[in-house]
């Protein structure tokens, strides 16, 4: 019999407060989301999945990496129709995006969770998940890779951010928009996504670090990473991926030590593009480093963290990055 599979891994879904605790975590099985009297009205079998039961924030990258794994081995099973996965929203969409550069099939895989948590007055989460669980029952995100789903619109796993700290709408598509909503008892597909790329990896790179541009930035950071052995660093620029003069000269000296690094913008919408001088984009990319695109800084890590995985050097990686 054909069956859907829902994954847990745990976050605000699945959290509660804890008595005498005066705090919230994720405590409450994955069966146990199933025990509302809506998911009754689902069309065939669900078999759950409980892979891990944890507040998103404490997600890393191989618990995120064998999620993905995980992913592909329930889909390789001819009886299952599609995947949803809950998740804690902090870092949903950095494993989303892991997992539709690894999916290796073209079944439907959902994710979704909640923002207020499950022993809440008035949860969105049962809402959230019902819906996720129809919307791979219709097929209708079929092909599209990972999608996220929250508040009754679904997103590309690709564009998706959180983009508020506690309201209901918080997942959004600030590029591209959404790929679909859901209204009046029917999901409507709006856009497609464009090609994706898909990789196979036995394992990722974790090495990679992350650093923000702000006003006066000095380059002690950048090269602290450098010396500790990172394996590729990504630098959220600003504007359209520019940096300070102080750093732009340790990005030179760096890059020429083979390390990768990668520019993605601090900004919400846009791309990077080399431009400026004195520190700008046009001195970044003479240095040797890689545009990102629209694709947001903790995205671009994961692409970059995948590529080192499967061996490529940063020649191979200049092409897979111009097109993500």
């Amino acid at each position: 019999m054909t069956h859907i599979c829902l994954i847990t891994t745990g976050g605000t879904i699945a959290s509660k407060q804890l008595e005498g605790a005066g705090r919230v975590d994720a405590a409450i099985a994955g069966a146990r989301l199933l025990e509302d009297s809506r998911f009754e009205a689902l069309p065939g079998e669900i078999k759950v999945d409980e892979f891990i039961n944890i507040v998103s924030c404490a997600m890393t990258l191989p618990l995120a990496f064998s999620l993905a794994r995980r992913i592909n081995e329930r889909l390789s099973d001819d009886e299952c129709r599609g995947v949803v996965v809950t998740h804690g929203t902090d870092t949903m969409e950095e494993s989303a995006y892991l997992a539709d550069l690894l999916l290796a099939s073209d079944k439907p895989v959902v994710f979704t969770g909640a923002q207020r948590r499950a022993d809440d007055a008035n949860p969105d989460g049962p809402q959230n998940l019902h819906e996720a669980i129809d919307l791979v029952a219709s097929t209708v995100t079929q092909g599209l890779g990972v999608v996220v789903y929250f508040d009754q619109r679904f997103h590309a796993a690709r564009d998706v951010t959180k983009a508020h700290t506690s309201r209901l709408d918080a997942l959004v598509s600030l590029n591209a928009g959404p790929l679909g909503d859901f209204d009046r008892g029917a999901y409507t597909l709006s856009r497609r996504p464009p090609a994706r790329r898909r990789y196979q990896v036995e394992l990722i790179e974790t090495r990679v670090d992350l650093l923000r541009m702000v006003q006066g930035a000095d380059d002690r950071l950048i090269r602290f990473c450098a010396a500790s052995g990172a394996k590729a660093i990504v630098l959220e620029g600003f504007g359209r991926g520019n940096a300070t003069p102080s750093v732009a000269q340790a990005v030179r000296e760096i890059s020429a030590t083979g390390i990768p690094i990668l520019i993605a913008s601090r900004c919400h919408q846009g791309r990077v593009a080399a431009i400026y001088g004195n520190g700008g984009g046009k001195d970044l990319e003479e240095a040797g480093c890689l545009f990102g695109g629209d694709l947001a800084g903790p995205k671009l890590r994961l692409l970059a963290s995948v590529l080192l995985g499967a061996g490529m050097t940063r020649q191979m990686m200049a092409k897979e990055v111009a097109l993500a």
